[in-house]
């Protein structure tokens, strides 16, 4: 790309853009509302307006529209053009302030877990001015809160937006105590790495499961997978390499800070990771990241997949969310600094994430579970469903001299020297990276391992806001009666290492002697969706996320209810695609295959030749066909048992534990036919075209 510089950001009404186009009095006004969190006044949104329309329209917008993300996990946006009326019959440009601030979607038709009826259908959305509007397809795309119009919160946004707020105030009373009067607010940052696969579209369009579920249903193993181990950061192909360009360059006009891209684990699979940014910023670009993905991919033959676990049998997918907390002053709280023993302030923040952890590990479960995740945790790609903490070595051996009341003893040599006097030394880390842990420290930063790829990375930033800022506060309100701060605060750390040093584990989260000394030191081990989500709607967690401002308790029912219906549906539509495929194209196709088999023989036979080999081939194919046929059966009854009940938690549990098992059985005897019926005959392409042939 040519002068990415100026390219870059350049369809974004972003800081520069603003500082060039708007008065002076505007811009600070509105730099006021987002630096301080000030109400912005409607004549200033009135200039901000016109100067956003202006512009829009010299890049060839032609319609603005209030670009949210509802429930639903991905985003929404109704279209208006910036036409109106004049009493001549002609047309003039228009976009007011008050368009700006406030849209009027139909909150009715959205998923709101109840809180909305069809005939309570008035919501409303909110400009978010913390986020830049962006120009996409021709529109100009204002992020907006989502709200009904009896003030619940019915997107991903707001709830996001409060929990860091009360992660701000909580914080700044922390850093107060440390006399940091040069701090005036604190915000958490998050750098998502997104996984996906890349597929031939061709082959796609064959695929019936992924186009209605984004995953593969059936398909046996091929011969080659990722036993090799020779994908992982390989060469990239000359097809991925245009694709992740054009990526790169649609990311980059957009603002965001696309930077490291590669091959991953499984064939067809890579990563693209950003740059850290704030954790709402980052939200929104990720979600445009992701639909920018399957955008770009079309446009090369490709398809982009976001499941989880588009393949059985190779890596699925993930998305690491590196999440720190730093001040308005660009000091990243979660810094150790060369001394990290002697750092009271970093000790006591990472103390606070510590005991979060610990103390509510069922929230971190709860906010990555999806019926597609369920796939992945603990599958020896992905951290297991046990929530625990890496924190290195060094932490660790700070931590436990901090309990034991012994001082800590730094390590002097820190220089890494590979033997080759040609090579560079250079310092070594102070901890290794522990790519099997659900929260790992890494320097900076923690990265939450959980998340599937398809996921909003709102809902778990939205659970480790809150559970941090609830550890602040308790800690603020004990060091605020201090009179020995020093004192107290090492009495503090003290007694949080003590109770909650259980959650933290440097080994092989992988190991099955990991289970049995989770379940020792009572850790949970929440292996479903449905295990995880009746932690959401416990009293202390309604408690938790009340008082500070995030939840409140009808909105986290609506949130239960939904994500739990969600699960059901995802089930029943992947069970419906399999009983379609199933009896439309694979009993159809063995039977196909019987038929010319028993012709061949009959000819054979006519020709006095033997015809045994047929004859054994028949024979396997009917037991197994009889088999699927059986499994098929099986399957539309465990349909009609799941409507025998009524509360919906026991009727996600019967999803899991009778229709998912129904599935997997009926899977696997198509896949034993698939290895054995002629390729000619079966109606998909098979795992090693779509894995390899990109």
């Amino acid at each position: 790309m040519q002068n990415l510089s100026k390219t870059f950001g350049s369809m974004v009404f972003g800081d520069s853009t603003m500082r060039e186009r708007l008065p002076k009095d505007t811009y600070k006004a509105l730099k006021q509302t987002i630096q301080k969190s000030t109400i912005l006044d409607l004549s200033v949104a009135n200039v901000v307006a016109n100067a956003m329309k202006d512009w829009a329209i010299e890049k060839g917008a032609t319609h603005f529209t209030h670009w949210f993300q509802p429930m639903t996990g991905i985003t929404a946006e109704k279209h208006d053009s910036f036409i109106s009326p004049t009493k001549e019959g002609s047309i003039i440009m228009e976009f007011s302030g008050k368009e700006l601030i406030k849209g009027e979607p139909d909150a009715s038709s959205f998923p709101s877990g109840g809180l909305r009826s069809t005939f309570e259908a008035r919501g409303y959305t909110a400009w978010d001015p913390t986020s830049y509007a962006f120009i996409k397809d021709n529109v100009l795309c204002i992020p907006t809160a989502f709200c009904s119009y009896s003030g619940e919160a019915l997107d991903k946004k707001t709830p996001l937006l409060r929990s860091m707020e009360a992660l701000n105030t909580q914080a700044m009373r922390i850093l107060s105590l440390f006399g940091r009067t040069d701090v005036s607010r604190v915000l958490s940052t998050v750098g998502p790495e997104q996984e996906y696969f890349l597929v031939n579209k061709g082959l796609y369009d064959q695929r019936k499961d992924i186009i209605y579920t984004g995953r593969t249903l059936f398909g046996a193993k091929p011969p080659k997978g990722q036993e090799l181990e020779d994908h992982y950061f390989g060469a990239i192909k000359p097809k991925i390499s245009a694709f992740m360009q054009d990526l790169d360059e649609e990311l980059w006009k957009l603002g965001i800070f696309a930077k490291t891209e590669h091959n991953e684990v499984a064939p067809a699979q890579h990563e693209l990771a950003p740059v850290f940014t704030t954790t709402n910023i980052a939200t929104d670009h990720n979600q445009i990241t992701m639909e920018i993905m399957k955008k770009v991919a079309q446009k090369h033959g490709l398809e982009c997949l976001l499941h989880e676990k588009p393949f059985a049998g190779v890596n699925g997918s993930g998305k690491h969310n590196n999440w720190s907390i730093s001040t308005n002053t660009d000091i990243n709280l979660l810094d150790p600094g060369e001394t990290p023993q002697d750092n009271m302030q970093f000790l006591l923040f990472l103390s606070a994430i510590i005991k979060a952890v610990d103390e509510h590990q069922d929230m971190l479960r709860v906010s990555v579970a999806s019926a597609g995740n369920d796939h992945r945790l603990g599958a020896n790609e992905a951290p297991p469903a046990i929530i625990s903490i890496f924190l290195g070595e060094q932490l660790t051996e700070i931590m436990e001299a901090i309990e034991s009341g012994k001082t800590y003893i730094q390590k002097s040599d820190c220089t890494f020297q590979i033997g080759v006097n040609v090579l560079p030394c250079f310092p070594k880390d102070t901890t290794d990276r522990n790519r099997t842990s659900p929260f790992a420290f890494t320097g900076n930063k923690f990265e939450f391992r959980m998340l599937g790829s398809a996921i909003s990375i709102a809902g778990p930033n939205v659970v480790l806001n809150t559970i941090v800022a609830e550890s602040l506060r308790i800690f603020a309100d004990m060091l605020e009666k201090s009179k020995d701060l020093k004192t107290d605060v090492k009495e503090l750390l003290k007694d949080t290492i003590q109770k909650h040093k259980r959650i933290i584990f440097n080994g092989n989260n992988y190991a099955e002697e990991w289970v049995a000394e989770a379940e020792k030191r009572g850790l949970l081990n929440l292996q479903s969706m449905p295990d995880a989500m009746p932690y959401f709607i416990m009293k202390k967690n309604v408690d938790l996320f009340s008082r500070h401002g995030v939840f409140t308790e009808g909105e986290i029912h609506s949130r239960y209810d939904l994500l739990l219906d969600g699960y059901c549906k995802t089930i029943n539509i992947e069970a419906l695609t399999m009983l379609e495929m199933a009896k439309r194209d694979i009993l159809p196709a063995v039977g196909d295959y019987e038929r010319d088999l028993a012709k061949t023989a009959t000819l054979k036979k006519e020709l006095d030749l033997d015809f045994d080999l047929e004859k054994s081939m028949i024979s396997e194919l009917t037991s197994l066909a009889t088999c699927l046929k059986q499994s098929i059966d099986a399957l539309d009854n465990a349909l009609i048992e799941v409507k025998k009940y009524t509360e919906i938690l026991e009727i996600s549990k019967y999803y899991r534990n009778g229709v998912f098992v129904a599935m997997q059985e009926l899977r696997a005897v198509a896949d034993s036919l698939e290895m054995i019926v002629g390729k000619k005959y079966w109606p998909y392409p098979n795992y090693g075209d779509l894995l390899l042939n990109v």
